[in-house]
């Protein structure tokens, strides 16, 4: 970790000291080498007295700690003295250290610390080396080469910061990727493997067994943003989701913490909690069985979405469906060729009308059925005299050769009304 150290004569040369006082650096980190053992005990004590984060990552601490210790201490010596092997690249060392606590988890302040009780160490002991090997015959010269030598320790500890943040981020680059390869296993049925469900379950943080919710929001544009901060606003209500891009759609995987008729509730939950998130259709499964439930889950919550107004959502038009409450439009969003032959088929005539007369009739139709087949109820929402929805209704009755008060044929009816939409 002391690439950014030079040789004694350098030190000289910069500072504006005597090649004496450089000279003395050397004899001094020379003698220190000699004790290079006692020195790495002593920082590895020093360390682990202030942290406790190695043991709770599991670090060996005699194996890695007082290993990392004693080779960096041995390092900034022979770079002080300027005895580094001419084939030896000093920045080595700091680099291989960097990677390694990147990958352990050790956090940067961590190990930043540790470098200055290093740096601390270091100094106090040259300075007790002049003082009672040498008689503080070295005492001036180290004042002399002091400003440059902890500059130089800074420095050190920048060039850790950037090898640290490297790895960090190639680490973080490819957790993403495996992250990433993991869901699309799932969503490709491999969840139906035990082995890949449990390393799935691992990797994801979420429950390989328990019931799951799977959020699917259809991507039109690259720019779109189909959901606006689904995992914190889900994590609010104490809902853990992990949600996963894809080239036209968005699927989020909703952990929902319960079973049964419970996680029945909470996948509804889910979707309300979401409803202010949307700004186009986002469809929500029924409880899947964990993992491996996944790809089924994904093709619900995708059909639930279809069912779904592709314009923004509004009073009229909602953003969120539960796949449960729209069960006979998922029927026909899923059967689009059906859906059509059946509209054709069951409204017949009607659909010959112009446009106008067409569209009061399949209006008052739609009402009268939402309204229970009742035409005093379809007037008032229609704003009109319950004899004129009785005559609509006639002449509706005889142009599909339908009636109402047929259980089979009001069915039909209800379902091209849902077809057309």
């Amino acid at each position: 970790m002391w690439e950014r150290w030079v040789h004694p004569a350098a030190v000289a040369q910069v500072t504006g000291s005597s090649e004496a006082s450089a000279d003395a650096l050397g004899v001094l980190c020379r003698a220190l080498r000699d004790d290079v053992d006692g020195l790495a005990d002593q920082l590895t004590l020093m360390i682990l007295d202030r942290e406790d984060i190695y043991r709770e990552l599991g670090i060996p601490i005699r194996e890695d700690v007082r290993e990392t210790c004693r080779a960096n201490l041995e390092r900034a010596l022979l770079v002080l003295s300027g005895d580094v092997p001419p084939d030896t690249d000093p920045a080595s060392l700091t680099v291989a250290t960097a990677h390694r606590r990147a990958r352990q988890g050790v956090p940067l302040e961590v190990v930043l610390r540790a470098y200055r009780l290093c740096g601390r160490l270091l100094w106090d002991r040259m300075r007790a080396a002049s003082r009672d090997r040498y008689g503080g015959a070295y005492d001036r010269a180290l004042l002399d080469v002091a400003d440059q030598v902890w500059r130089m320790i800074d420095g050190s500890s920048a060039r850790f910061v950037d090898a640290y943040r490297d790895e960090e981020a190639r680490q973080h680059s490819r957790d993403l990727g495996r992250r990433y390869s993991v869901v699309e296993g799932l969503l490709d049925g491999r969840g139906s493997d035990p082995a890949y469900a449990r390393e799935a379950a691992l990797t994801l943080g979420l429950p390989e067994h328990g019931d799951l919710a799977c959020v699917v929001a259809p991507v039109g544009d690259i720019s779109d943003d189909p959901l606006r901060a689904p995992r914190e606003t889900l994590l609010t209500a104490g809902y853990a989701s992990l949600w996963h891009p894809r080239r036209a759609e968005v699927v989020g995987l909703v952990a929902l913490g319960g079973s049964g008729r419970e996680a029945t509730a909470a996948a509804r939950e889910v979707a309300e909690l979401l409803e202010p998130c949307a700004s186009g259709p986002v469809g929500v499964s029924p409880p899947v069985a964990g993992l491996a439930g996944v790809d089924a889950g994904r093709r619900l919550a995708r059909l639930a979405a279809r069912t779904l107004d592709a314009r923004a959502p509004d009073a009229e038009h909602p953003a969120v469906a539960v796949l449960d409450d729209r069960l006979p439009e998922a029927l026909l969003a899923d059967s689009p060729e059906v859906a059509e032959r059946l509209r054709r088929v069951v409204l017949g005539g009607l659909l010959d009308l112009p446009q106008a007369d067409r569209r009061t009739l399949l209006r008052t139709l739609e009402v009268v059925l939402a309204q229970g087949g009742s035409p005093t109820h379809a007037a008032a929402s229609l704003y009109c005299h319950r004899n004129t929805v009785m005559y609509r209704l006639s002449r509706i009755e005889a142009l599909t050769a339908r009636r109402l008060a047929e259980p089979r044929d009001r069915l039909l009816l209800s379902l091209a009304v849902l077809a057309g939409r």
